[in-house]
């Protein structure tokens, strides 16, 4: 067991919270069913111990009257239907399906899910019938105002403040180390600080099973915020790592980059709580200033590349800076409502919004079925969990009352604390939940020898067991909490019987457990025996595709032979959000990893390079306008020039999808093109540009758009060697039987 404030107030808090309750609805409120008391008890136990909600306080609040309105739902439909057995086992199907499913809307959702399962779980688990759905929803709305008061009252730090926390380091220290390397000063020790702020923002990021971010617009903000920053230190380390000393370029990508260091230590104080604005218009006018200098390169052709490469920095850190900030001021609600309609639009893919629906709760609700909508798949971790987890509870309640045992709560209480996302990890989970509980009966029947079933006793040892239940998740091993929680459930049962029921309590608990944990070891391996691994195999797949189809349009976009924006940046989104959740539910999964992580990260890193190159070529056009006519052999240059550049990212876009189709086990391994091969010379359209530049007659915007593509494409080349081992072996290990 490890030592947590947190934890600890979390424990003092529910041990106040709980045993107060108790106290309040068996002594004196009393209820001859005990109804109240029951599910005011497990009401308060799972709001204050197994909800973490994330914002401000009206956040919060408005969270927790959510969840007790969803709550309160599930509680009077599992009431309504537990008299019959084939009908509440057919009714647990949707019920359990949406609430699992729910929690792709994001972090808060996501958080309730253990809480509104459980309200469900005990309504429909425990005998009663229509006349006792008062008592059961007074219990459960009384627990949820006093644990909703005590959550306000001592707050404790979710993944959201930390997720900022860790985003402000990140793009403080690449702000430092852009300084740096703009003055000509080693980086190394600059370099190694924004390196291991950027891992760390990844970690913190990954570090729950669903990602710290919802569909709020705010939340989405603060998504894009980390994945921008990631994508700024991959820029900077190649920028600074000795291919392109940004020291000696010119004055005006030297500018660029001062302010893009400026605006990232804005966006850093703002992450942190500062009231300001970043200095956005002053780099949009320093990236300006650029443009206007785009005919100040030489006339030798690798002085040309080198010159341009430094300028394609330059420009690309600057728009990440910016996108960084812009995305902070949505996150940290300082941007004003037109910004974010328009942010919508980018993030859902959403027709505009009139004054009067902007912001409103139905276009909240349209933004959540439409998401929801893309989740509906079998790629979508959210979507198989929640098959799979319906069917397990459907199955837990069937055999609960066929078996005819005493408490039918407990066996479906077992098989959902035991489900896992495969069988293996469910396995484990199973014969750790049972010694947990037994180790707690023994303890339990122990200690209820020692001290007998007196009221006096049972009410002195009561906050000592919740404390101790509520303490342990995430402090100490699982069969500890188990254990506790048995223990709890020993001593409060014996309060709940006038009489006392002793040991006995314990000797139900296991077998009930017992028979819980054998249904989430059937559904595991009949339904997802291999858990999330083949799934981040087919997101990765889905993310290569969509983002090579993505890439596409932004270059015709970017050299202007397409008309209309492109159309195919949701799709690449969605599919990068649906991998971002299949790679949390694997590292998520217990045991040990069959897939290297090393290699898992240099293909997730691939899709979201290849995501964002595309999204910077989709951006606004770097140049535009003409510098005069062309005579007839500028034309042709520009046009055989841009037909390079297109069919290089044609040549990209079958690299990633044959790429895909490796990782999905439908192709042959993928070689390295032997055009961007280690050591190869200048890449043959990157001679076509710099011939271009010194054709006479062409339009400065023509040449340095073709740059600008040129560049883009340049740094995609050179990442195509160290992502096809990664996806051979990920490849390998999926043509594996499951059980190996």
């Amino acid at each position: 067991m490890t030592w947590s404030t947190s934890a600890a107030i979390r424990a003092v808090r529910a041990t106040i919270v709980v045993t107060g309750l108790f106290a309040l609805t068996l002594e004196v409120i009393g209820d001859q069913q005990k109804q109240m008391c029951l599910f005011a008890t497990f009401g308060a136990l799972s709001t204050v111990v197994f909800t973490d909600f994330g914002g401000t306080r009206r956040d919060v609040l408005l969270a927790q009257l959510g969840l007790a309105g969803t709550a309160g739902l599930a509680v009077t439909i599992g009431t309504l239907v537990n008299q019959n057995v084939w009908l509440a086992a057919a009714v647990t199907i949707p019920v359990a399906f949406a609430i699992f499913f729910a929690g792709v809307i994001g972090p808060n959702a996501a958080g309730a899910t253990s809480t509104a399962l459980l309200a469900y779980v005990l309504a429909v688990a425990s005998p009663g019938t229509a006349d006792t759905i008062g008592s059961r929803l007074a219990g459960w709305w009384l627990a949820s105002a006093v644990s909703t008061a005590a959550i306000l009252l001592v707050p404790t730090k979710n993944p959201g403040d930390r997720l900022r926390a860790s985003a402000a380091t990140a793009a403080s220290a690449l702000g430092r180390q852009l300084r740096a390397a703009v003055r000509g000063a080693p980086v190394v020790a600059e370099t190694q600080a924004s390196l291991a702020a950027t891992n760390a923002l990844g970690e913190t990021f990954d570090a729950t099973p669903y990602r710290p971010t919802g569909l709020a617009t705010a939340d989405q903000a603060m998504a894009n915020v980390v994945q921008v920053l990631q994508w700024c230190g991959t820029l900077t380390a190649d920028a600074t790592d000795g291919h392109a000393e940004l020291g000696g370029a010119v004055a005006a990508d030297r500018e660029l980059l001062g302010v893009a260091a400026d605006v990232l230590e804005d966006t850093a104080a703002l992450l942190s709580g500062a009231d300001l604005r970043p200095g956005i218009d002053r780099l949009e006018s320093a990236r300006a200033t650029r443009g206007a200098h785009r005919r100040d390169l030489p006339d030798d052709p690798d002085a040309v590349r080198v010159a341009a490469a430094q300028a394609y920095r330059a420009q690309v850190i600057a728009i990440a800076a910016r996108t960084a900030a812009a995305d902070t001021l949505i996150a940290t609600r300082h941007e004003d409502p037109e910004v974010i309609a328009a942010e919508r639009l980018c993030w859902y893919g959403l027709p505009e919004e009139g004054p009067r629906h902007r912001g409103s709760r139905l276009a909240g609700l349209r933004d959540g079925l439409g998401v929801a909508s893309r989740y509906a798949s079998l790629r979508s971790v959210w979507f198989l969990n929640a098959v799979r987890g319906s069917v397990a509870l459907a199955i837990a309640v069937a055999v609960a009352d066929l078996t005819g045992v005493e408490h039918r709560f407990w066996v479906v209480l077992g098989t959902l604390s035991a489900l896992r996302t495969n069988a293996t990890a469910t396995g484990a989970t199973a014969w750790r939940a049972l010694a947990g509980t037994t180790l707690g009966f023994a303890v339990g029947g122990a200690l209820l020898a020692a001290i007998g079933t007196g009221p006096l006793a049972l009410w002195t040892v009561l906050p000592v067991a919740v404390f101790v239940a509520t303490y342990t998740p995430g402090t100490a091993p699982f069969v500890l909490g188990q254990a506790a929680f048995t223990l709890t459930n020993v001593v409060a049962f014996n309060l709940l019987t006038a009489a006392g029921s002793g040991w006995h309590v314990g000797a139900v608990r296991v077998a009930d457990v017992g028979i819980g944990c054998a249904v989430s070891l059937f559904v595991a391996t009949l339904f997802w025996p291999r858990g999330a691994g083949p799934l981040v195999a087919d997101n990765l797949a889905d993310a290569f595709r969509a983002g090579a189809a993505y890439l596409v349009q932004g270059v015709d976009w970017a050299l202007g032979l397409r008309r209309d924006e492109p159309d195919t940046a949701i799709g690449a989104v969605t599919a990068g959000t649906r991998l971002d959740d299949a790679l949390r539910g694997y590292l998520a999964e217990q045991g040990s990893k069959r897939l290297s992580k090393d290699d898992l990260w240099r293909l997730v890193l691939a899709t979201m390079r290849l995501r964002l190159t595309a999204h910077s070529l989709a951006g606004p056009r770097l140049a535009t306008g003409s510098a005069g006519p062309a005579d007839d052999a500028g034309e042709g240059s520009v046009d055989a020039t841009s037909e390079r550049l297109r069919q290089r990212a044609a040549d990209l876009a079958d690299f990633y999808g044959r790429l895909a189709a490796e990782l999905e086990g439908a192709g042959p391994s993928v070689e390295v093109r032997p055009d961007v091969a280690p050591g190869d010379a200048i890449a043959a359209e990157n001679v076509a540009v710099a011939e271009l530049m010194a054709t006479d007659g062409v339009a400065a915007p023509a040449v340095w758009n073709a740059l600008w593509v040129h560049e883009h494409l340049h740094q995609l080349d050179t990442n195509e060697e160290e992502i096809i081992g990664p996806a051979e072996r990920l490849a390998a290990i999926r043509a594996q039987p499951w059980w190996r």
